[in-house]
């Protein structure tokens, strides 16, 4: 009982936390700069970048970290997770990054029509029922909103170690008649791997001990 008071309390403090950290916007506060982040928001021109269900933001910060000249936004609703990356960030004064703490099936409300390049979905949940297919964040829903926000040559990635969500998606991709650029069952084993995808999560780690498979894609909509 004491663990768990311990950990409420511990979640209600970085709610209470990140509401004071300039670098992560809550709910309906991130539409005041739909369509304008990298000017607003970020005080330049870069591309921007998401990354969808970011969870503690390890691969947001990573991503910023390694490419200074882009601008990158994690995207969760849980903003007890969100604190983790977007504390980092400040601690490390990594500044073109951002949290947005929304539902991402609304995520056409903070992002205008072609303003986002590149899209990361990285181990998302996979939703393997039935009934909750709707859910996946490849799901065609979702699909037919990242091509409203995306440029025309924008690129969709998901690295995933869930072989069903990544055999999804190749089916909605086929399906969509979308244009696939990369795929792999096995990252670390092939030609596909390069600095970016060489970003590992706590999770992924672990799944990598587990001598788990890593399936990497990425698609365009033109």
């Amino acid at each position: 009982m004491t663990e768990f008071k311990l950990m409420g309390k511990d979640k209600l403090r970085r709610f209470a936390e990140i509401d004071t950290f300039a670098n992560v916007l809550q709910l309906d506060e991130g539409k005041v700069f739909n369509g304008r982040w990298s000017f607003q928001h970020f005080r330049n021109d870069h591309p921007l970048i998401l990354e969808l269900a970011c969870g503690k933001g390890e691969y947001t910060v990573n991503m910023a970290t390694l490419f200074p000249d882009k601008n990158f936004i994690g995207i969760d609703y849980k903003g007890n997770r969100i604190w983790r990356g977007a504390k980092t960030a400040l601690e490390e004064n990594i500044s073109n990054v951002a949290f947005l703490r929304i539902q991402i099936e609304n995520i056409l409300d903070y992002f205008n029509e072609g303003e986002v390049s590149e899209i990361w979905i990285t181990f998302p949940d996979p939703q393997p029922q039935i009934s909750r297919e709707k859910k996946r964040l490849t799901f065609p829903g979702f699909l037919n909103k990242y091509k409203k926000i995306l440029r025309p040559e924008g690129i969709v990635h998901l690295k995933t170690d869930n072989d069903a969500l990544h055999a999804y998606t190749l089916e909605k991709i086929e399906e969509a008649g979308l244009k696939l650029l990369k795929r792999t069952e096995d990252l670390y084993h092939s030609d596909h791997v390069n600095e970016i995808l060489s970003i590992k999560t706590y999770y992924e780690k672990k799944y990598l001990a587990d001598d788990k498979n890593i399936n990497y894609l990425s698609f365009s909509f033109e």
